[in-house]
């Protein structure tokens, strides 16, 4: 009965460890899928221009693209967000 009892401990304890590794990996891929959301634009604008730079061509344009993507980001994040005004800002990326 000893035995029993030793098996069935191990396998609650594995199933635990299961269970907690994919609520943390959940929790890292909606954190990763907001700052995409936030910042995609702007590491697709860097990107770019630095492409473009290695390519031996001129990436300034890629580059102020990128901070005018930037610059958007940042005011975006300082405003005020609540379910008042989600139906406003959902459509718009805001």
């Amino acid at each position: 009965m000893k035995l029993s009892s030793n098996l069935v401990t191990i396998k609650k304890i594995r199933g635990q460890g299961m269970t907690e590794y994919i609520i943390i990996v959940a929790l890292i891929a909606i954190a990763a899928i907001g700052v995409y959301s936030a910042f995609g634009n702007v590491v697709k604008g860097q990107t770019g221009a630095m492409a473009a730079e290695l390519g031996g061509k001129d990436g300034s344009t890629s580059a102020n693209i990128a901070q005018t993507q930037a610059e958007g980001a940042n005011t975006r994040g300082g405003k005020k967000h609540s379910l008042e005004n989600f139906q406003d800002h959902a459509g718009k990326g805001r």
